[in-house]
């Protein structure tokens, strides 16, 4: 998928978040509910912008185009789901995650979006029940992915929390239920 991320560095960078984090500190095996995160995987897309940049933690992608309009989110199938975050685990919280785009009517803008702020209780978002999930229901390690669209700027958080039963009983892969919950949004 094109936009913001399509050059983002990989995630095992060198001088990247990740190192900083003890190998399974960031798991919520045997966690009480609700469930919480230390740390999050990231990224970000940008739709219908033009010159579009966003700076948060070591995350740093390259120099989008000043000229050409980034395809229209409606072009994407089954939007928003197919998004996803990939460039982490990332400590929670770096800085503010710093955005500079023009909109599809050539307005520039800046904005800055404290993701720290954001998800200060460090609670996963999501939709399962306590009860239906499994013991080892998430690795605790969501997703969250900043979107530019035009004027609008959203944060979501994507999640896969682990299933004590399948939702279909003749697929045993449907044993997870995945989210991606809308968690800000605003308009510039």
């Amino acid at each position: 998928m094109a936009g913001c991320q399509s050059t983002a560095p990989s995630p095992a960078s060198p001088g990247s978040a990740a190192e900083s984090l003890p190998r399974g500190s960031y798991t919520n095996v045997g966690a009480t509910w609700p469930l919480k995160f230390r740390a999050h995987y990231f990224d970000a897309i940008c739709f219908s912008t033009y010159g579009c940049r966003v700076q948060y933690g070591h995350y740093h992608p390259g120099n989008p185009s000043e000229d050409v309009l980034t395809k229209s989110s409606d072009s994407i199938p089954d939007y928003p789901n197919h998004l996803s975050a990939g460039w982490g685990p990332i400590k929670n919280f770096p800085a503010p995650a710093k955005v500079t785009w023009r909109s599809k009517d050539g307005v520039p803008h800046a904005a800055e979006i404290d993701i720290g702020e954001i998800f200060s209780d460090q609670r996963i978002r999501h939709t399962v029940k306590q009860e239906d999930a499994a013991d080892l229901a998430s690795s605790g390690t969501p997703g969250i992915i900043l979107e530019v669209n035009d004027r609008t700027i959203n944060v979501y958080m994507q999640t896969a929390i682990w299933l004590k039963q399948p939702t279909e009983p003749d697929n045993p892969l449907s044993d997870v239920q995945r989210d991606l919950i809308k968690v800000f949004s605003e308009t510039y």
